[in-house]
């Protein structure tokens, strides 16, 4: 079991975009593998993307409302369907902001051979679905914040008020 360090905002591989997978083979599998393990290794997860463990490659991890599995080289169709609740991110440890997004969403992509894959939820899978997505293009869930919500949360990780592992001894 390899679990990888999760990259914390500041570092740039979880400001851009990633680049599509384009080659199946045995490093992807062990890419895939790691994403997993990762996942899998602590309490409360519910996804990882591979920019999160240092590889800018369109790919992720989750574990969300019963379903598990890897996706790679999403697209996403949303509902015009809207949820309100508290994300957070493993990236930007121990803060948590309500944020909006769409409450079914449909992801679509290929496994680790390349095979298509759909994966269709609402709710909490909905809302992971869509985390993950948006870490392969750069951005995290700060990102989508509006108004006070989103300066107390920027203001929050400029001081930061996040549980960043070289703030732990």
């Amino acid at each position: 079991m390899t679990m990888r360090p999760i990259r914390i905002i500041g570092d740039p591989v979880l400001r851009t975009g990633c680049e599509p997978v384009t080659t199946f083979d045995a490093e992807l599998r062990a890419l895939v593998t790691d994403l997993m393990d990762t996942l899998l290794g602590a309490p409360g997860r519910a996804g990882v993307a591979a920019p999160q463990i240092g590889v800018s490659a369109q790919v992720f991890a989750y574990d969300a409302d019963g379903h598990r599995g890897h996706l790679i080289n999403p697209t996403l169709k949303l509902s015009d369907e809207l949820q309100d609740d508290e994300e957070g991110c493993l990236s930007i440890p121990g803060l948590y902001f309500p944020t909006v997004r769409a409450l079914h969403a449909t992801a679509r992509g290929v496994d680790q051979h390349g095979e298509p894959l759909t994966i269709a939820g609402s709710g909490f899978l909905a809302r992971a679905l869509q985390h993950e997505t948006d870490h392969l293009g750069g951005r995290l869930y700060v990102d989508t914040l509006r108004s006070d919500t989103r300066r107390r949360a920027l203001r929050e990780i400029r001081a930061g008020r996040f549980d960043s592992p070289s703030r732990r001894s």
